[in-house]
C-alpha cells in the first residue's frame, strides 16, 4: 500500500468517477484503474461499486476513505508545521465558527492573525457542530467554536467550554414592537430562527413555555447569518439570537434590540477539536487569539 493509493481513493470518492478523479490527479485513467485494482486485490475486497454514471463507495470503501483522509491530513499538517517552524508561514488553517463566534471572536482576531501569518490561507466555515463533526474527526477542520448543542462529542474529539452566553431579541429598526418590554407582548408574532438542534422550535419554545406563554410562530429557519439579517431588516419578523449581534457594527443601523425583562440564557460557546491531532503553529496562534477574545467577553458585564 502506497501513499498514492490514499490520494487516489479519496479523489475517486470525492469526484464520483474514475474519469474525473484521473483528471484531478493529472494521470491517465487506465493507470488509475490499474492502481485501484491492485489496491482492491491487496485488501481482498472492492472499495467502489461501478455504476452507469460513475462509482459509489462500498461500506469498506467508506471506511477506507475516512482513514485515508485522516492520514493525508496528518501528512499535510506535518509538512505545514515543519515549514511554519522554519519561518515559511505557508499552509492552510480551516476553522468552523458559529454566527456568535463570527461576531464575537473573528473581528478582534483576524487582523492580528493576518499580521503574523500573511501567507496562510484561512478557510472559515459558518456552521454548527453537528454539520462539522465528520470533518473535525478526519482532521480537515482544525477546530470548531460555537454553541454547545448538548450532545457529547465522539471520543476522538475534545470539548472545552470557553464562556457562557445569553440571547437577545432583534427586530428591524422602526419595528412596531421595538419598545416592547416582555415576551408576552411578542406573542403571536412571526419569527426567523437559526438552530443548533434538530428541531428549531425546541430552543425558542422553551422560553415562552417557561413564562406560561403559547409557542411563537416560526416562519423562517436559516443556517446563515446573511439570511437572518436579510429577513430581519426587510420584514416584521423577530429573532432570538446570541447577544453578540447587539454590538455588531454592520447591523447597528438596520436592527434594534427589543429589551425584554425575561432572562434569555444561551448555550455556552465551546471549543471542539481532535484531541490526538496537534494543531499547526498557525492554527494554534489563531486559537490563542480567539481564546483571548473569549476572556475579554467573559469579563464583560
Amino acid at each position: 500500500m502506497k501513499l498514492d493509493h490514499f490520494e487516489e481513493v479519496v479523489a475517486i470518492a470525492e469526484r464520483g468517477s474514475m474519469r474525473a478523479a484521473a483528471r484531478h490527479l493529472q494521470i491517465a485513467q487506465p493507470a488509475l484503474t490499474r492502481s485501484l485494482a491492485l489496491l482492491e486485490r491487496e485488501l481482498g475486497a472492492p472499495l467502489f461499486e461501478r455504476r452507469a454514471r460513475g462509482v459509489v463507495a462500498t461500506p469498506l470503501g467508506d471506511a477506507f476513505v475516512a482513514r485515508a483522509r485522516s492520514i493525508l491530513t496528518e501528512i499535510r499538517r506535518t509538512r505545514e508545521e515543519v515549514e511554519q517552524l522554519r519561518g515559511a508561514g505557508t499552509g492552510t488553517v480551516t476553522v468552523g465558527l458559529s454566527i456568535a463566534a463570527h461576531l464575537a471572536l473573528l473581528p478582534p482576531s483576524l487582523r492580528l492573525f493576518r499580521a503574523r501569518y500573511p501567507d496562510i490561507r484561512l478557510h472559515i466555515i459558518e456552521g454548527f457542530y453537528p454539520t462539522l463533526e465528520e470533518r473535525l474527526r478526519d482532521g480537515t477542520v482544525d477546530f470548531y467554536i460555537g454553541p454547545d448543542g448538548g450532545a457529547q462529542p465522539v471520543p476522538q474529539l475534545s470539548r472545552e467550554v470557553l464562556f457562557h452566553n445569553r440571547r437577545i431579541v432583534l427586530c428591524r429598526a422602526g419595528h412596531p414592537l421595538a419598545a416592547a418590554i416582555s415576551l408576552r407582548e411578542l406573542v403571536g408574532q412571526d419569527w426567523v430562527t437559526t438552530s443548533i438542534t434538530a428541531d428549531a422550535s425546541d430552543e425558542i419554545n422553551a422560553f415562552f413555555a417557561r413564562h406560561g406563554l403559547p409557542p411563537p410562530r416560526l416562519a423562517v429557519r436559516s443556517q446563515s447569518a446573511l439570511t437572518l439579517l436579510t429577513c430581519l431588516a426587510n420584514s416584521e419578523l423577530l429573532a432570538m439570537v446570541p447577544a453578540q449581534w447587539e454590538r455588531f457594527e454592520m447591523t447597528g443601523k438596520a436592527l434594534t434590540t427589543i429589551k425584554v425583562e425575561e432572562e434569555l440564557t444561551a448555550p455556552p460557546l465551546v471549543l471542539v477539536r481532535r484531541s490526538d491531532l496537534p494543531l499547526t503553529p498557525a492554527a494554534l496562534h489563531l486559537l490563542d487569539l480567539m481564546r483571548r477574545a473569549t476572556s475579554r467577553l467573559a469579563a464583560e458585564p
